[in-house]
């Protein structure tokens, strides 16, 4: 029989620090998954955004076209700072489109007469992966503006009608 008085000490293994492996692949596997379900979303979020530029620009075209037509026998096509431009880019050069300063559209006027043109906003650089809403287009004919788009999208999700 022992008759030691201090007590008996046991070792006690060391408590690990740390993540193991399965818990550290739970997480990536997590963090994955949500940025699979939220990219795709934050990427249609600035296309979207992006077309709000073109709607203005647009916006400002029909603007600057009106003030032409209510000193001049017809619509004009052309949006250089020339005497017969509209003044919409400082360029004397530029005839009938230009891009805007974003770098996401190419805005141009054509069909113009005494009675209308219609106003295009194309995609270009990295804009053109909107397959929903390549080309956005007002069309006045007759004191009518038509709104049109080229694309999958519809009409009222091109124009955010």
């Amino acid at each position: 029989m022992k008759t030691s008085i201090a007590p008996q000490v046991r070792r006690q293994s060391p408590k690990p620090n740390g993540f193991t492996l399965i818990e550290l692949m739970i997480v990536v596997a997590v963090v994955g998954i949500l940025a699979a379900v939220a990219y795709p979303s934050y990427a249609e979020y600035v296309r979207k955004s992006r077309r709000s530029d073109a709607m203005a620009a647009i916006s400002k075209v029909q603007q600057a076209q009106e003030r032409w037509r209510a000193n001049n026998a017809s619509y004009s096509a052309d949006v250089s700072s020339s005497p017969t431009g509209l003044k919409l880019v400082s360029d004397a050069t530029v005839a009938s489109s230009y891009n805007l300063p974003s770098g996401y559209y190419s805005i141009g006027i054509s069909g113009q007469s005494a009675t209308g043109y219609t106003v295009t906003a194309t995609a270009i650089g990295a804009q053109t992966s909107d397959a929903k809403c390549t080309t956005l287009t007002a069309t006045l004919a007759n004191g009518t503006i038509t709104y049109g788009k080229t694309g999958t999208g519809t009409v009222k999700t091109c124009w955010n009608q």
